[in-house]
């Protein structure tokens, strides 16, 4: 379902600033693959779901999503393939639009845009019953303008517009980061709920040790733009973090420099 085929980028190549942030990094993912994504600072977690999202080209080789070339596709017309869900929950979604409103905006999206009436009573039961895997109450708030919402439900809701449409690939760029504990367990479980239900292919970026070990079927450690590491199944079942700090010194020759990451 996604295929990265030696992909190379450099940022302010040829200056004193320039810095590689992916090396030749190869990954390919099965369909309906959860694999998360864990790496110190300036690994290239970041920058490799941004290559894959088309936010910027890479400088060599190639990307595939679903077996298509989409290596030159610009980032709108790549958006197809994806549902994406950003770190800051006021990202996802429209303030002062209703929570049908922000439905209805993921649900068209690609579609061919007409005159007929608005929200029609079809599509609000179809949110209803949606909404009802968040768990939240949201359901019953319809008409509700997303600005009022809390942080946490803001990124449930963002989740939920994200995989409306099934995506060829969800892809999670530490969604849980600026959360706190409680409402971060609460967004990862549903976002194991939905990921299961709909069969989903998955790349979760995330700081947190224990999430990419306990979510997921496959985890994969980077350092310095290229995968160290890359376990799956009963194996990764049985990792703890104290075995992922180790993987990492064995093959960096030094300690884990993200503090973040080890607090959490």
């Amino acid at each position: 379902m996604l295929e990265l085929r030696k992909i190379s980028k450099t940022f302010n190549a040829g200056t004193v600033n320039e810095k590689t942030a992916l090396n030749e990094l190869s990954l390919s993912l099965q369909e309906g693959e959860f694999v998360t994504v864990i790496g110190s600072n300036g690994a290239g977690k970041s920058t490799m779901l941004n290559a894959v999202a088309g936010v910027f080209p890479v400088d060599s080789g190639s990307i595939f999503i679903d077996g298509t070339d989409v290596t030159k596709l610009a980032e709108h017309k790549r958006a197809r393939y994806l549902g994406r869900v950003f770190q800051d929950p006021m990202t996802g979604t429209a303030a002062n639009m209703q929570i049908e409103e922000n439905l209805a905006l993921a649900a068209r999206r690609g579609a061919l845009r007409t005159l007929k009436p608005g929200i029609v009573k079809k599509e609000r039961d179809l949110y209803r019953e949606q909404l009802k895997i968040l768990e939240l109450g949201l359901e019953d708030r319809l008409t509700t303008k997303v600005g009022l919402l809390s942080g946490g439900q803001r990124q449930a809701l963002t989740l939920l517009m994200a995989t409306l449409k099934k995506p060829r690939l969800l892809l999670l760029d530490e969604h849980t980061a600026a959360l706190d504990p409680k409402t971060a367990a609460k967004v990862l479980e549903v976002t194991d709920r939905i990921i299961e239900r709909d069969h989903l292919t998955t790349l979760m970026i995330t700081h947190n040790m224990k999430d990419a070990i306990l979510h997921g079927n496959r985890l994969v450690m980077m350092y310095e733009g290229n995968i160290i590491y890359d376990v799956a199944g009963e194996e990764k079942k049985k990792l703890k973090v104290s075995d992922l700090l180790q993987k990492f010194e064995e093959v960096s020759g030094g300690s884990f420099a993200n503090d973040r990451m080890i607090l959490s």
